[in-house]
């Protein structure tokens, strides 16, 4: 592939990213953004978690999950909850009204993408779908970008 076609393709790609992001964000009533949203997603697939834990987890500084936390804990979406061998041990947990907000987040993302592949023909979804299996499989299967 020519320099020019990669450098194509990586910028349409996030610029479909930021656009997608963007008409998420507009159809999404709750005053939250993705990253909270990834903090709710991740506490309910894998329960409640140490903040230094989720932090790492996600990619983020502490400082970035302390601002988030605080938000979500601001709208009762999350709690602290204290390990019962070890008070100093703080965990952070969804709460049934976390778990509607990420419900409505997931039902608004799902809307949007299916609204956008419905445009797309079936040979182009049979593609797309290939491209994005074989690009996973290489990120699951190496280490070749670390």
């Amino acid at each position: 592939m020519s320099n020019q076609n990669m450098f194509e393709l990586m910028r349409t790609a996030e610029q479909l990213s930021n656009e997608m992001v963007i008409r998420w964000t507009r159809s999404f009533t709750r005053n939250l953004g993705i990253s909270p949203i990834l903090v709710l997603h991740e506490l309910k697939e894998k329960g409640p978690q140490k903040p230094s834990d989720l932090a790492a987890a996600l990619g983020y500084t502490p400082g970035a999950l302390t601002n988030i936390t605080n938000r979500l804990m601001k709208s009762a979406y999350v709690k602290r909850q204290h390990d019962e061998q070890d008070r100093r041990v703080v965990r952070l947990k969804i709460t049934e009204e976390g778990k509607n907000c990420l419900l409505e987040a997931n039902e608004k993302g799902q809307k949007l993408r299916r609204e956008l592949f419905e445009q797309l023909e079936e040979e182009e979804i049979i593609q797309f779908l290939r491209i994005q299996q074989k690009m996973l499989s290489i990120l699951q299967s190496t280490n070749i970008f670390f």
